[in-house]
């Protein structure tokens, strides 16, 4: 009984919530046509239109962000200090000179490896939305770079080091058709799993503000989850395909469990961060969130996604795409030239040896995606100020709303 009662007190202390605001002496109308209005003057806080206000706002958010760090720290203080340990006998092990460094030194290759596309992936999903597409950027070429130099070399046993840094083909002659669909899978299934599995952490955001949320039975401070309420009050009159498409993944999460779960993110779903919400406010058990999400992201999704990159980039089908483009009239030949030149390159650059240097001449091709890549990081980093800034706006309205209350 008691338990049920403290269920049943969760939606009521919510509700209570709400008709405290819309109960008091000014118009419940104009109090929602003032938070809109303070939600289009914080879209207008960012770099390209206030840079001084957003960088100002933007390290003040920095601060507190910080400051709650340090404090949720101290109060674990005991796992702080136990993972020290950790890391002070690694340390050692590390700089201390015997028989262990050349296991060190193998376990440090592979754990930066790894860590460095789990970050990648953590970039990808991050941010509800707004994360950097890593995929693109570097695990797609990554496995495009392996699928060439697989099918030129007739091998992926590629001299390490250099590679992954660079890819060189073997110095022993490898038999022909020795390359097949399954050996590239595996040789690059490690740096993909890890950025899947990087991809399902940066989901963890929206589960846990949503739990959270729910739990304390307090108004969300965050406009996606209020939008998410918004959606589930009008559930019945929704008309347009987003919400219709919105409720169908909820109602799929929510009906099914696991699979459900695992059917959304099996498959490249930008929706996903739905899933996440939907069952955090529902009171999804962690682990049966991160299970399905670890598993559909980081094995199901992930070979499709390496599938499809693999095929695209064969040898066959490179060279017919490359005639395809001649075949354009009028500027198909000028376009077929650079990609011919840039595939000449890659191929020159697979078979050098060891210090004879690496082949001169830089394609434009290469150095388009360069800059490409440069203003994609960059966009990524601005919207990160913008969204701190904006929460810092956001931050010091609902202060000035909870000040006119108690007043």
């Amino acid at each position: 009984m008691a338990e049920n009662g403290a269920d049943c007190e969760l939606p009521q202390r919510r509700v209570g919530s709400k008709e405290q605001q819309n109960g008091s002496p000014a118009d419940p109308s104009s109090i929602s046509e003032r938070k809109r209005r303070d939600r289009e003057e914080r879209l207008t806080l960012v770099l390209w239109r206030k840079p001084i206000l957003t960088l100002q706002y933007f390290l003040l958010e920095a601060l507190i962000t910080l400051k709650e760090w340090t404090r949720r720290l101290w109060h674990r203080r005991g796992t702080v200090f136990a993972v020290l340990l950790v890391v002070a006998f690694f340390t050692a092990a590390y700089y201390v000179e015997g028989t262990h460094q050349k296991y060190v030194q193998y376990l440090e290759r592979k754990f930066l490896w790894c860590a460095y596309w789990v970050g990648l992936g953590i970039l990808s999903s991050v941010g509800l939305g707004t994360g950097l597409h890593t995929f693109l950027l570097y695990l797609g070429p990554h496995i495009a770079s392996v699928t060439l130099a697989a099918y030129e070399c007739g091998s992926v046993n590629f001299p390490e080091p250099p590679y992954p840094d660079e890819i060189i083909c073997p110095e022993e002659e490898a038999l022909g058709g020795g390359i097949s669909l399954w050996t590239i899978i595996s040789k690059v299934r490690l740096e993909a799993c890890m950025w899947g599995a990087g991809t399902a952490i940066g989901e963890l955001p929206p589960y846990f503000m949503a739990r959270a949320a729910r739990l304390s039975g307090a108004e969300p401070d965050d406009e996606d989850y209020e939008e998410f309420e918004e959606m589930l009050e009008q559930a019945e009159t929704a008309q347009d395909f987003a919400t219709r498409a919105k409720l169908a993944i909820q109602n799929m999460v929510q009906r099914v469990g696991f699979f459900g779960i695992l059917a959304c993110a099996s498959i490249p779903n930008p929706l996903f961060d739905l899933a996440g919400i939907t069952c955090g406010h529902f009171l999804v058990p962690f682990w049966t969130f991160f299970g399905a999400t670890l598993i559909g992201k980081a094995i199901i999704k992930m070979h499709i996604q390496k599938l499809f990159v693999i095929i695209t980039f064969s040898k066959h089908i490179v060279e017919q795409m490359v005639s395809l483009i001649g075949a354009v009239p009028m500027v198909g030949a000028s376009l077929q030239k650079p990609f011919r030149d840039y595939l000449e390159a890659q191929r020159a650059k697979l078979h050098h040896r060891s210090g004879e240097g690496t082949p001169a001449g830089e394609n434009w091709l290469s150095w388009v995606f360069e800059k490409v890549v440069i203003i994609m990081v960059c966009y990524f980093i601005c919207s990160i100020v913008n969204s701190m800034a904006q929460s810092y706006a956001k931050r010091t309205q609902q202060k000035k709303y909870a000040e006119e209350k108690t007043q």
